[in-house]
């Protein structure tokens, strides 16, 4: 008496199984999703599963997404870096604009008369506090033989007041004389380049 076949056993021709000569294919697995998650496997009514632990064909490529490749690795990012090329550029300066050129010099020139006063002014205050004024008046009164009230006086020259007056007269010239020759000096500039083509200078930049 031949045995029976289980209705799980391939080869059987129970009901559900696969005959000796042919029978029902298994059903291919769907392939995977565009977001490279796996789909579940489908198998026909009463075909036998594999063992756990058997490598199906396609599973491992549906069940482990693509790995991404970096964009960009640390080492690489400093190595360029560390090795940044540097750009030169030639650059010929050919028109000085003579009214801005007014405008910097007046600024400037007025910066440094209002130093210049205040300069003399401290000056001034801390030789009269260390009494250099009344010795260098006695000593001229010794010197001169004068030592009657109408004798020279070296306060009246060169007393606060008259120093203040005389440092801002220097400061408005220093003023004036600058702003007026930087301004020439624009115009000198601009003619002699453009005979020469303007002084030429070069920059640099690091990438």
């Amino acid at each position: 008496m031949p045995p029976v076949a289980s209705a799980g056993q391939p080869g059987s021709g129970g009901t559900g199984g696969f005959p000796a000569g042919g029978g029902t294919p298994p059903a291919p697995s769907a392939p995977p999703s565009p977001g490279g998650y796996s789909q579940p496997t489908t198998y026909s009514k009463g075909q036998p599963t594999p063992a756990r632990g058997t490598r199906v064909p396609g599973a491992a490529a549906q069940s482990a997404p693509a790995a991404r490749r970096p964009s960009g690795s640390p080492g690489s990012a400093a190595g360029a870096g560390a090795g940044g090329r540097v750009r030169k550029a030639r650059l010929r300066v050919i028109k000085a604009d003579p009214w801005s050129v007014m405008k910097v010099s007046f600024l400037l020139s007025l910066a440094v008369g209002v130093v210049i006063i205040v300069a003399s002014a401290v000056l001034w205050i801390v030789l009269n506090a260390l009494g250099v004024f009344d010795s260098l008046t006695s000593t001229l009164k010794d010197v001169t033989g004068s030592d009657t009230s109408g004798g020279f006086d070296l306060m009246e020259y060169i007393g606060f007041g008259r120093v203040m007056v005389f440092t801002t007269l220097i400061a408005i010239i220093d003023v004036v004389l600058m702003t007026a020759l930087a301004t020439l000096s624009a115009f000198i500039y601009n003619t002699a380049a453009g005979f020469t083509g303007g002084v030429e200078l070069t920059l640099a930049e690091e990438d």
